[in-house]
């Protein structure tokens, strides 16, 4: 998988890391001034908060790490943090095609650590190839230290109306 730092992606765009990077910021962006399509109940049962958005290419949204979300050995389950993962990917796929005609045919995610209670699951995704019919973005997570957490990767369809 391509290296996706949201750091080189700021440095890219001439932006100064130090200060946007969303790790080391507090949230500047209202969601109801972007337009990522309909909010669907999970994403704000997860209680999403979005950090950064550069429309139809890149998303980045922080989820807590709850207790529910908890495995017995004390860190987010596997399946919350694809879900978080899903959770930032539909959106991305919204901004980039302005359209809820599309489904996601498959998504593969990737854990490198355990991220625990009271942590932040850090989100980027970025639109990597989008084409007449397909979308296909890749995403990392990193905890509050910055650390990675977990990469995934999907591909979305344009629906026929």
């Amino acid at each position: 998988m391509q290296n996706l730092h949201i750091e080189q992606y700021q440095e890219k765009r001439g932006l100064d890391v130090k200060t946007t990077n969303p790790i080391n910021r507090k949230p500047e962006i209202d969601p109801d001034s972007i337009d990522l399509g309909p909010i669907p109940h999970c994403f704000s049962s997860m209680q999403a908060r979005v950090l950064d958005h550069v429309e139809g290419e890149q998303l980045t949204i922080g989820f807590p790490v709850l207790r529910n979300y908890l495995n017995p050995a004390g860190s987010m389950q596997g399946g919350f943090i694809t879900a978080a993962f899903d959770n930032v990917f539909g959106p991305l796929c919204y901004s980039a095609t302005k359209s809820t005609a599309t489904t996601m045919i498959d998504i593969i995610t990737s854990y490198h650590r355990p991220i625990f209670e009271e942590d932040e699951l850090i989100i980027t995704a970025m639109v990597k190839t989008q084409g007449r019919t397909k979308i296909h973005m890749m995403a990392e997570a990193y905890n509050r230290d910055n650390k990675l957490i977990a990469t995934a990767s999907c591909d979305y369809i344009r629906l026929n109306k």
